[in-house]
């Protein structure tokens, strides 16, 4: 048997299929169950996160392993198979080991460093146990795989290279401040009270928000929440449970809204939400002003009067004479957005190669003369373009804009200082497949962070020093790892093999006290611990010597040659391995008890 991992993340696929393939939980176990009973697997387990679902099992065959588990996952997920297998891949053996010792030091999360999928490994395989369909192999792996990531954390600064993506989210949400100083005396709503909504929530009264309301489908467990934030020694957060059915209500006087739940279908529409904060923010603006864009934008946000970044300077000339092609008007709201002075060259700043020469043609034509004149020097050292001396420069700058697309300036434009407007909801969505409609990003006056946005965002996120050494320590525990399992797997011949020879010993004994019966028990007992003596030295560098060469890459085929050259009963080997694998499975379930 081999291990093998088909699956899908947010590195290889679009947010848009993640969020369709979402497994449910009642999803998960039925996957769990059809894979065991599919022909190739004997194990299985599923790792499926808000960023990845992938289906681990022990596999006969892995051609036969790989089509039945891309099969099952297309099934199970609700997407074509044919659809959905571009953005599959395929772990097999050491790589499929590598794979999730990677993602359990964080090293595959969205926010590198996080330290969340430990929890969700853990649960992943208490899922697996509970089901019984997690045998050596994959209770092996994913303890192992726990105790990797926990290493990373206390041996490497890897927290330092990234966080939860709460935290992450959160920060977004804060747009560079500190998150405390961004959500100190705010009223936050958290929808769901499972385990990403109670980290948001804990996370958020530890950040200092004035209130923190749960809302869940399960009253009790938001109350159960609620209770823990309440009583938490190091918040002094007020935090109360509410049923879904008053989640509009709260939203309307919420400041954040963090949700994650297990719907189906949306828990926030972009109607509910706009109804949330109606009346909080500035009424749409009138036509012939541009709309608001999408909250964060602050050119599309910034009021009229601070986008015009020419300040006190007096307006330009240019363009005031009749049939001038140049509509100033619309220089200024073009130039003056775009983060240029309307004022002498950085007048021309930004605009169309045909308009300029457009202008260039009226001028070498003679238009204009009442403008022409000596070039007179305006406010702050600038200059005021005279059309009869400047239409060379002019023509210049159109070849310029017709080449490059765009006009350089001759001088640093004016910086732009817009005054940033908070808004009036911060929502952060962190369920797969998503809680709250897209749409919401349109709306004035509400900013929303979800999984697509926090994935563009962490695309660019710096890399810790520390990374390097939580590869290094993942490569060693694969090597470590793989030795450990192919010296497991001759442990079972071993095992018969010196059952064979006790039993030899003892049969061998038994004839001896049948032709010798005077022999008293004392040279009887002498006789035997010789005999077993010489067996167990005859027998102990070989078999210290094979499981140190099965330890080894290729060594899987020493147990073959030991059962062949000891004529080793097959059943034997089998019970051995049965027994070992009945014994660790009840270890962990009364591990799990005691839990």
């Amino acid at each position: 048997m081999s291990l093998l991992v088909v699956g899908l993340s947010h590195r290889s696929a679009p947010v848009s299929v993640l969020e369709r393939a979402a497994l449910p939980a009642d999803a998960k176990a039925k996957l769990l169950q059809d894979t065991l009973a599919a022909e190739p697997a004997g194990e299985a387990a599923v790792l499926a996160t808000c960023n990845r679902i992938e289906l681990y099992a022990d596999v006969d065959k892995f051609h036969a392993g790989v089509a039945e588990l891309s099969t099952l996952l297309a099934q199970h997920s609700g997407v074509g198979l044919e659809e959905l297998t571009p953005y599959l891949y395929v772990h097999y053996e050491d790589r499929a080991v590598h794979h999730l010792f990677s993602v359990a030091c964080g090293l595959d999360s969205m926010v590198v460093g996080e330290g969340q999928i430990l929890g969700q490994i853990k649960d992943a395989l208490a899922t697996s146990q509970e089901m019984h369909t997690a045998g050596r192999l994959l209770n092996d792996l994913f303890q192992q795989g726990l105790r990797v990531g926990k290493r990373a954390h206390s041996e490497t600064g890897i927290d330092r290279a990234g966080q939860s993506l709460v935290t992450f989210g959160l920060e977004q949400l804060a747009e560079g401040a500190a998150v405390e100083t961004w959500a100190a005396g705010k009223r936050a709503l958290v929808i769901g009270a499972g385990s990403m909504s109670s980290l948001a929530a804990a996370t958020l009264a530890r950040a200092g928000v004035a209130e923190v309301v749960v809302a869940n489908r399960t009253l009790e467990r938001a109350e159960r929440l609620a209770q823990i934030l309440t009583e938490g020694d190091d918040t002094d957060v007020r935090a109360r449970a509410v049923p879904m059915s008053a989640v509009q209500d709260e939203l309307t006087r919420a400041d954040i809204a963090v949700s994650c739940t297990g719907a189906t279908g949306l828990v926030l529409t972009a109607e509910a939400v706009a109804a949330a904060v109606e009346g909080r923010v500035p009424a749409a603006a009138p036509s012939g002003v541009p709309a608001p864009g999408r909250p964060g934008d602050a050119r599309a946000t910034a009021p009229a009067a601070a986008r015009d970044v020419s300040g006190d300077l007096p307006p330009t000339g240019l363009g005031a004479e009749d049939g001038c092609p140049l509509d100033v008007t619309a220089v200024q709201a073009t130039t003056a957005t775009a983060g240029f002075s309307v004022q002498g060259e950085a007048a021309v700043a930004g605009m169309a190669a045909a308009d300029l020469e457009q202008h260039a043609a009226w001028v070498d034509k003679g238009a204009g003369d009442a403008a022409r004149g000596p070039r007179a020097a305006g406010a702050a050292g600038t200059t005021v373009l005279d059309p009869d001396g400047d239409a060379e420069l002019i023509s210049a700058l159109a070849a310029t804009a017709a080449t490059a697309g765009r006009v350089p300036e001759r001088r640093r434009p004016e910086p732009v200082r817009v005054p940033h407007q908070a808004p009036a909801l911060a929502l952060l969505d962190l369920a797969m497949p998503r809680d709250i409609d897209a749409a919401v990003h349109r709306l004035p006056g509400v900013r929303l962070v979800d999984i697509e946005s926090l994935a563009e965002a962490s695309a660019d996120a710096p890399m810790a020093a520390d990374v390097d050494q939580v590869r290094r320590i993942v490569a060693d525990e694969v090597t470590a790892f793989g030795a450990a399992q192919r010296a497991a797997r001759i442990t079972p011949t071993v095992v018969a093999l010196r059952t064979m020879a006790a039993d030899v010993v003892a049969s061998e004994i038994a004839r001896l006290e049948g032709r010798l019966p005077g022999l008293d028990d004392k040279q009887r007992g002498e006789i035997t611990q010789t005999v077993r003596r010489v067996v167990d030295k005859l027998l102990h560098a070989p078999t210290v010597r094979v499981k140190q060469l099965a330890a080894e890459p290729g060594g899987a085929g020493y147990a073959d040659a030991l059962r062949t050259l000891f004529d080793l009963d097959p059943e034997t080997v089998a019970s051995v391995s049965r027994a070992e694998h009945d014994s660790k499975n009840g270890g962990d379930a009364e591990n799990r008890g005691r839990a």
